[in-house]
């Protein structure tokens, strides 16, 4: 396992080979104090003693959750490890995030990585090449690039997945963060964490971020969508005029640091995670324990289910199609 120092001289990071994971991210506030403002662990080593929680992780083949651990292609199933009983997640056990990538390319400013799934690995059909790039921009973003070719039709969903607090140590919980999202509808779930399929308007619930708002605002509403994640754990639908449209998805400001986030992406969902399922026990950077609540995710990428919902973007691809995508975390104070 190896570790990559990457920067511009005002936003750093530090990546890993192991699982393709940031594993910190250097950011300054509004006086110019740099803090890591990503959970995580000191060395590779102890990503692989922790809790599965998918620190900072690149997810794949698919992120998120599919039902019944299986889906079909052309009336043929393929049946996944169902581990998250009796779902799919984030590519199982053996997913992305626990594998070793080659570093195909590494600069001041850049580390690009590759990972050669072969076909029937984790259940899914195809052999399927894939490259990671992360890159500091310079207008001070970290920049996410996914490309990804298959040799037959295979679904695919890569996301990034750190747990972000802008405080840094300094407050253990992310309720005073404010957060918009540019979503006027999203995918309610069942108890399982898997979308009923439907599409729901944000407007009058806990879930309309449209408009800046706490991010405790609503977070122990009785609404029973929050209620049934604990917290937000629910895929919002970006407003985009074509699925190739880089926009910004959302905007996460913290103000007694002035630190403020802005996701860019050209992917057509992003999942809000309020780290509801961080228990305490994993000890991190600096001794502190990760709890509910003390981060939060913005991962962009396809929707839940996808495979097995026909009327959601589609995240299958084909020999003769290209997977690219992005994600960039764009970062400046007020």
């Amino acid at each position: 396992m190896e570790v990559f120092k990457i920067g511009n001289g005002t936003l750093d990071a530090t990546i890993t080979n192991y699982g393709a994971r940031l594993m910190s991210l250097i950011v300054p506030d509004a006086l110019g104090i740099k803090k890591d403002i990503v959970w995580g662990f000191p060395t590779p080593e102890e990503y692989k003693e922790a809790d599965e929680l998918y620190y900072g992780a690149t997810i794949g083949r698919m992120a998120n959750r599919i039902s019944g651990a299986s889906f079909k292609i052309n009336g043929e199933k393929y049946q996944l490890e169902p581990n998250d009983f009796p779902n799919h997640l984030h590519g199982g056990k053996n997913g992305f995030h626990n594998r070793i990538w080659e570093v195909i390319g590494q600069g001041v400013d850049f580390v690009t990585m590759f990972l050669h799934s072969p076909s029937g690995e984790g259940g899914y059909p195809g052999c399927l090449d894939i490259q990671v790039k992360y890159r500091i921009t310079e207008n001070n973003g970290l920049k996410i690039s996914y490309q990804a070719q298959a040799d037959r039709n295979t679904p695919i969903n890569l996301a990034h997945h750190s747990y972000f607090n802008f405080t840094g140590s300094e407050s253990w919980d992310i309720l005073q963060h404010i957060l918009k999202i540019n979503a006027d509808y999203y995918t309610p779930i069942h108890e399982s964490g898997i979308p009923d399929g439907s599409f729901k308007n944000v407007g009058n619930t806990p879930f309309d971020f449209r408009s800046q708002k706490f991010i405790g605002a609503q977070i122990d509403s009785d609404h029973p969508q929050i209620k049934m994640g604990k917290g937000y754990d629910h895929n919002f639908v970006l407003k985009k005029e074509n699925s190739s449209e880089i926009i910004l998805a959302a905007e996460a400001f913290e103000p007694l640091s002035g630190r403020m986030m802005q996701v860019w992406t050209n992917q057509p969902g992003l999942q809000f995670y309020t780290s509801n399922f961080l228990s305490g026990k994993d000890v991190g950077k600096n001794g502190k324990s990760y709890t509910a609540r003390s981060a939060f995710c913005l991962e962009t990428q396809h929707f839940p289910d996808s495979p097995n919902k026909p009327h959601f973007p589609s995240c299958f691809i084909s020999p003769d199609e290209s997977y690219n995508y992005s994600c960039e975390y764009r970062f400046t104070h007020l």
